[in-house]
């Protein structure tokens, strides 16, 4: 029999020679894990089987790295991929879970959980209150906070973390608020800003979420940045990046001077009205960015100068205010229109 394809779209994948980061088009079938260095490739790269494997997530295993999960297989070979935002972590994880799950006969698995040690009961489901917690109308509000010399920007204090859980029913009392801001942290929904929060996390301590005004935490995709007004500051802030995120996910881009395409993370955020483009495999600055006020988006079948064996069709075209062309490609027709509707939203209303 055929194996079924579950699940595929880009990832970031850990080179298992060399300690290289890769973007990799990866297909998710009943049995396996294919991964191939481009997604018209015929052949695959490397495949991974998941009978008798497990998976880890998160990975905490490097410091710099979100969203990262692990598949150890049967033969102790550990594969390292990440993902370009929280939903897409969890819904690969999920459909990995579910493929494990089966092949190993029904058995149920169980895998390293900061549930056990925290004990949470199970019928709790993190991702589903991380998506509350973000709801724009009824969520925690991301605001802007001033702390010693520095602006956080995109956060919110501990404090009002565990009065919003008590308060939308989540939890009955603050100590199990605690409990749950702490498994969210454990899991990386929810990341440590400014140093009170960043000592109580590596503390090790049973609760590590902090029920204070003075510790600072913010959504793992969200736009999150720090200002500083020392002139020594590591992080230099602009004004594009203050909205918040409409979508992200990678896409593949076509190069302006040498026509060539490559794997990107893009990051779209209203008013003022931008999409942020960056190297997927890397924890750096955005190699650019496109200001989308006044731009037209379209769907396109042909792209001037592209190779057939580069690209397969999902083609569409940004023209942003100042006659500026870009040409990306969704991995599916699905998701093109998504990211069309997305830009074309934010570009007749933001800044």
């Amino acid at each position: 029999m055929e194996p079924q394809e579950i699940r595929e779209g880009y990832l970031v994948k850990k080179g298992t020679v060399l300690n290289s980061w890769r973007a990799v088009w990866v297909v998710l079938s009943d049995d396996g894990v294919d991964f191939y260095k481009k997604k018209t490739d015929r052949s695959p790269k490397g495949m991974i089987p998941l009978k008798g494997a497990k998976l880890l997530s998160p990975c905490q295993d490097f410091s710099k790295r979100m969203l990262v999960f692990k598949i150890t297989t049967e033969k102790n070979q550990d594969h390292f991929f990440q993902a370009s935002h929280i939903e897409e972590r969890e819904s690969w994880v999920k459909d990995i879970k579910r493929a494990i799950t089966c092949l190993n006969g029904g058995k149920k698995f169980a895998r390293k959980s900061t549930r056990r040690s925290i004990r949470l009961p199970d019928t709790i489901n993190l991702n589903e209150i991380y998506m509350l917690m973000k709801d724009p109308d009824n969520g925690v509000r991301e605001q802007q906070l001033q702390q010693e010399n520095r602006v956080f920007n995109h956060c919110f204090t501990g404090a009002t973390v565990i009065e919003w859980l008590v308060s939308q029913g989540k939890a009955r009392n603050s100590p199990e608020a605690l409990m749950l801001g702490t498994g969210l942290l454990n899991e990386g929904f929810l990341q440590p800003a400014g140093d009170i929060s960043k000592e109580r996390a590596e503390s090790g301590e049973q609760t590590s979420f902090l029920d204070d005004t003075k510790a600072l935490y913010y959504f793992a995709d969200s736009g999150f940045f720090c200002e500083g007004y020392s002139s020594d500051e590591d992080v230099l802030v602009k004004e594009e990046f203050r909205g918040n995120i409409i979508k992200q996910g990678c896409l593949l881009k076509q190069g302006h001077r040498r026509k060539n395409w490559k794997v990107r993370k893009f990051i779209v955020r209203d008013d003022p009205a931008y999409m942020h483009y960056y190297d997927p495999s890397k924890v750096d600055d955005p190699l650019g960015s496109v200001h989308l006020r006044g731009a037209v988006v379209t769907a396109v079948e042909h792209v001037p100068d592209a190779k057939k064996h580069d690209i397969d069709g999902n083609l569409f075209e940004i023209i942003t205010a100042d006659e500026t062309h870009y040409f990306l490609q969704a991995a599916t027709a699905e998701e093109r229109k998504e990211w069309i509707k997305a830009i074309q939203a934010v570009s007749k209303s933001g800044k």
